[in-house]
């Protein structure tokens, strides 16, 4: 009698032209621990690297999205964070590729800092996220402080920055910072099909566009168009800009090459 084989802690699927990344450790509410880590750099690469993927879905298994770091784990000395992407291979270098989060259950903690290196968000209604970092004496040191007052109003951010309490996605959806509500059972559905959406359109320019929206922030006010140009025009003189023209005319579906 052989061993059962243990079931991978990240999952990918292909669905057309979106990946989809499903973090797997229900029995940990899939818990960051280093293969975690590993297995979702190697998830991204995949993303950004294959020109047939076009946007990368992230989830969780068992019903919850992440609880952030595996602190038995780290007691055992690992270390979540893998070099050039930070923690969960994530954080701190998203793909160039759009990245949605689709969140059931909670995301605490490092699993809410994931969400927050994502793009977008689709959430149920009950879905709850926060960075309970200060009742442990810690501090949210994968992004939140910076990226959660980019995402809020600063009052709220900081409220659930100091107070640790968490938030529901039918709360934070009118604050922007959850683009779509679905039902439990249909979340990943509204995140695949809000993927495809995107991946509908031209891939070049889908990319320079969230580069330019990603980057701007910390540009110079007076350089910003200059800025801009320096990453759209290759865009305008690319064979799909022609391709999208031509398609727009001849009242078809474009046909993109990424070229």
């Amino acid at each position: 009698m052989t061993d059962a084989v243990p079931a991978p802690v990240v999952l990918t699927a292909r669905v057309g032209p979106v990946l989809v990344i499903t973090l797997n450790r229900p029995q940990a509410r899939n818990a960051v621990d280093r293969e975690v880590a590993q297995a979702v750099a190697a998830a991204v690469d995949l993303l950004d690297t294959d020109p047939g993927l076009r946007v990368g879905v992230l989830t969780g298994s068992g019903g919850n999205f992440c609880a952030g770091m595996d602190l038995k784990a780290f007691l055992r000395g690992e270390s979540p964070r893998i070099e050039g992407r930070g923690f969960a291979g994530l954080v701190e270098a998203p793909p160039s590729k759009p990245l949605i989060a689709a969140v059931e259950g909670s995301a605490l903690a490092g699993g809410f800092e994931i969400v927050l290196a994502a793009d977008l968000v689709v959430a149920a209604p009950t879905a709850t996220f926060g960075l309970p970092e200060v009742r442990r004496g810690l501090v949210a040191a994968a992004g939140g402080l910076t990226r959660l007052p980019a995402r809020l109003p600063r009052a709220i951010a900081l409220e659930m920055v100091l107070t640790g309490k968490a938030m529901t996605a039918a709360q934070l959806h009118p604050l922007g910072l959850v683009n779509r509500l679905a039902p439990e059972s249909a979340v990943l559905a509204a995140a695949i099909e809000l993927a495809e959406e995107i991946a509908a359109n031209g891939p070049l320019a889908v990319q320079a566009s969230k580069r330019v929206v990603d980057e701007s922030p910390a540009w110079p006010v007076a350089e910003h168009f200059e800025r801009t140009r320096q990453i759209v025009m290759p865009v305008f003189g690319s064979n799909d800009a022609r391709e999208g023209a031509a398609a727009f005319t001849e009242r078809r579906a474009p046909i993109w090459t990424a070229t």
